[in-house]
């Protein structure tokens, strides 16, 4: 059974950082992509970005490139979502997936993500 288990989130200060953990089980972690997601009240989820391992791919859209990073611990089977100068329009709950169609690259549209987890919730403070 696929799944995936979210931690990391919580209230922190404009400015400041979190780092999000994704745990994943019930597959070769590292064949796969896994994307981050969020989702803020009254809008759309969003793809904040995405990591291919095997492939050493990973992808950001401007409105997290240079204060996120993603990465994964292969061993452990987790990827981190690193997130640096948080602002309060960051706020959102924040997903995990996993995209367990074969390839070399990642993606952030959620159409091509298979399992997702539960959701954790950042709260960005100003």
């Amino acid at each position: 059974e696929v799944q995936l288990v979210e931690s990391g989130g919580g209230l922190v200060q404009a400015g400041g950082s979190l780092r999000l953990s994704c745990a994943a089980s019930g597959f070769t972690f590292d064949d796969y992509a896994i994307g981050w997601f969020r989702q803020a009240p009254g809008k759309e989820r969003e793809g904040v970005s995405c990591i291919r391992s095997s492939y050493g791919s990973t992808y950001y859209p401007d409105s997290v490139k240079g204060r996120f990073t993603i990465s994964s611990d292969n061993a452990k089977n987790t990827v981190y979502l690193e997130m640096n100068s948080l602002k309060p329009e960051d706020t959102a709950v924040y997903y995990c997936a996993a995209d367990l169609g074969l390839g070399y690259g990642c993606y952030t549209d959620e159409r091509v993500y298979d399992y997702w987890g539960q959701g954790t919730q950042v709260t960005v403070s100003s």
